[in-house]
């Protein structure tokens, strides 16, 4: 069973910094896709960024340049590093994982694993 564990969210001021982690452990099938989603109050679920098994990321338009998705296979962790956090990127990020797509890269209902999230909070 896949488990992941998110870490890294807090409080930072508008134009600040973070990094999001996502430890995986429960499987060894190296063909595995993962994304970041976050969650606003009242608002839908969202793709932020996605990496597919051969390392390549995607990012929707939105998310482009301030955003960068990666990897580090031997530690089995994901990483979102955000720059340049704005008051509308507040919001619970969650870590998914699926080991086959049947449609876009960043569809939340493409997903079967999920962490429990970690809040960001960028305040002005």
């Amino acid at each position: 069973q896949v488990q992941l564990v998110e870490s890294g969210g807090g409080s930072v001021q508008s134009g600040g910094s973070l990094r999001l982690s996502c430890a995986a452990s429960g499987y060894t099938y190296r063909n595995i896709y993962m994304a970041w989603f976050r969650q606003a109050p009242g608002k839908e679920r969202e793709g932020v960024a996605a990496i597919k098994p051969d390392g390549s990321p995607f990012y929707p338009d939105s998310m482009k340049g301030r955003f960068t998705i990666s990897q580090d296979n031997a530690k089995n962790t994901l990483y979102l590093q955000m720059n340049s956090l704005k008051p509308e990127d507040t919001a619970m990020y969650f870590c998914a994982a699926a080991f086959w797509l049947g449609g876009g890269l960043l569809t939340p209902e493409e997903y079967d694993y999920w962490g429990q999230g970690t809040q960001v909070t960028v305040f002005s």
